[in-house]
This record gives structure tokens, C-alpha cells and sequence, in this order.
């Protein structure tokens, strides 16, 4: 039976398949709001942006060299400050150890897998009698005092030894390892990594003047994007390695793991800080503290 029902009517006098006009404008207005999905929305990669921290009033800024990479004598353009709590850290080397130790084993899987006695094959009947054979009792060949018999207790791959250390914990290990390679003269700080040409033997040879050793690690703080120069040097080197330190990181570590474990296995690193304004150290005489010591 069909009745005519008002907008405001109640849900239980409407017949069946009927709606209100209420519950019909919701729905219009929830259509209208949710956008339509993407078609090919992927997942979202973590951006990485730049962030500056102000200087503590009780630490001081930790100078260091800017060099250039235009020529293969090591050129001095001026000074740079950098932060006390990253580049002048305790050097906690338990904390350094315990990030080592994670980065080896957070992403590692074991395969090993052995048979049980239940898994080997043959072994279905008794080997031989219990008595009378002057030989010990067994059962089944498959017992694990038996040669080509199942292992007890064996491997049950694959095993995961995956587990998370605190993000202080391992920020801190980061740390240590950037403060531990400036002191020891393993950090170097350009102006830019822009490169005068794309040939391959200019950065071996830039490397071999300036004495870096044979592994080079280059850390861009400026752009999401390497220069085109220093890219096509390096596509032919495999010990000459490119990370941006800003940008989208797609890969599936942390990103905190992957400049640990870079840091750690390069033993030299270049890095290029962004918006560098170098500056050169007053003299002696223009200080204020050196002419009160004089007078």
C-alpha cells in the first residue's frame, strides 16, 4: 500500500524503499565534500625538510673549513659554524655500538631450515629386531643419533631479527658518528658540489690530491635534486657514493639508518651545507679581549 509522506514523517510510516528528503540531502552534501581518489595515488613517502636550530647560549658553534671542489689544491674559501649538539657531541661510543649492531641486524632474515625426524624421509619400519641381535635398540632410521637421520633442535628458518631501537638512540648514534668524523678530519665541508666537468678521472684524481682515501661519501644539505656534473662523475665510480639529505626519501629504511650506516662505512665524507656565506676570522689586533691583554 503507497502512502504520501512528508518530508518530516517518521522512518516507520514510510513504506518500504522510501527515503526522506533530510536523509537525501546528507548524502548529497557527504558526495559533494569526499574528494575522488587518485588513480594512481601511490603511498606516501616520508619529505625530509630542512630545520634550523638556534645556538645554545652555554655552547659555542664548532667552526670548520669550507674547501671548494674547482680545483685539485685544497682551496680554503673561509669558515663555517656549525651546531654543538650534532658535530661536538659526547662521543658515546656504547650508543655508536649499539646503532652499528642494529643497522646489521634490523633488516636481516636467516633461511637456514633443517629437517625434524618427522620430515626425513624413510625410517617407516624398525631397522631390526629388538633382541637377539647383539646390536643396540632402535626404531627408526630417522632418529637423530642416526647418520642422514633428522636434527634436533636445528634452524627453523626464516627467522627475523628485526627489532627497533628508540629514535633518541639511534639520532644520538648519528651524531656521534658525525662528531667523531670531524674531529678525526674524515668530514669535509665544500661551498657546493658542483664539479667543472662530468669526467670520471677529474674527481679520482681530486680525491687522490686532497688524500680522501679510495671510498668518498657526498652529502647534498642544499638541493632535493644532485648537481648534474657531480652525478655523471660518479655514475662510473662504485667507491664514490651520492646521498640528498632532503627531499623525499623513498627507500623502506629509516632515514636515520641510512646516513648511519653510510657515514660508518665511508670513511670520508663531503658534505655541502646550504646558503654558505664563508667568513674569514678577524685578526688578533681587532679584538677587544687582545687589547685590553696588551694595554
Amino acid at each position: 500500500m503507497q502512502q504520501l509522506v512528508r518530508a518530516g514523517a517518521r522512518a516507520w510510516l514510510r513504506p518500504r524503499g522510501c527515503r526522506g528528503l533530510s536523509a537525501l540531502t546528507e548524502e548529497a552534501v557527504q558526495s559533494a565534500e569526499k574528494p575522488e581518489p587518485l588513480a594512481n595515488a601511490g603511498p606516501q613517502a616520508p619529505v625530509l625538510r630542512r630545520c634550523e636550530l638556534p645556538v645554545p647560549l652555554h655552547r659555542r658553534p664548532v667552526q670548520a673549513w669550507v674547501e671548494s671542489l674547482r680545483g685539485y689544491e685544497q682551496e680554503r674559501v673561509g669558515l663555517t659554524e656549525l651546531h654543538p649538539d650534532v658535530f661536538s657531541t659526547a662521543p658515546r661510543l656504547d650508543i655508536l655500538h649499539q646503532v652499528a649492531i642494529w643497522q646489521k641486524n634490523f633488516k636481516r632474515i636467516s633461511y637456514a631450515k633443517t629437517k625434524t625426524r618427522a620430515e626425513v624421509r624413510g625410517g617407516g619400519r624398525k631397522p631390526w629386531q629388538q633382541k637377539g641381535s647383539g646390536r643396540a635398540r632402535h626404531g627408526s632410521i630417522r632418529s637423530p643419533i642416526w647418520r642422514g637421520g633428522g636434527v634436533a633442535h636445528g634452524p627453523r628458518g626464516p627467522t627475523s631479527y628485526y627489532y627497533m631501537l628508540p629514535m633518541k638512540v639511534r639520532v644520538q648514534g648519528l651524531k656521534v658518528a658525525l662528531t667523531v668524523k670531524l674531529a678525526q678530519d674524515d668530514l669535509h665541508i665544500v661551498d657546493s658540489l658542483e664539479l667543472p666537468t662530468t669526467d670520471p678521472q677529474y674527481l679520482t684524481e681530486l680525491a687522490r690530491c686532497r688524500r680522501w682515501g679510495d671510498s668518498v661519501l657526498f652529502v647534498d644539505l642544499e638541493h632535493e635534486d644532485m648537481p648534474q656534473n657531480v652525478v655523471a662523475a660518479t655514475s662510473g665510480l662504485k667507491t664514490f657514493n651520492l646521498i640528498p639529505a632532503i627531499g623525499e626519501q623513498r627507500a623502506s629504511g629509516q632515514f636515520t639508518s641510512c646516513i648511519f650506516d653510510s657515514v660508518m662505512e665511508w670513511p670520508w665524507a663531503v658534505t655541502a651545507l646550504p646558503n654558505t656565506t664563508p667568513s674569514w676570522p678577524s685578526p688578533a689586533w681587532e679584538n677587544d679581549v687582545f687589547l685590553k691583554e696588551t694595554l
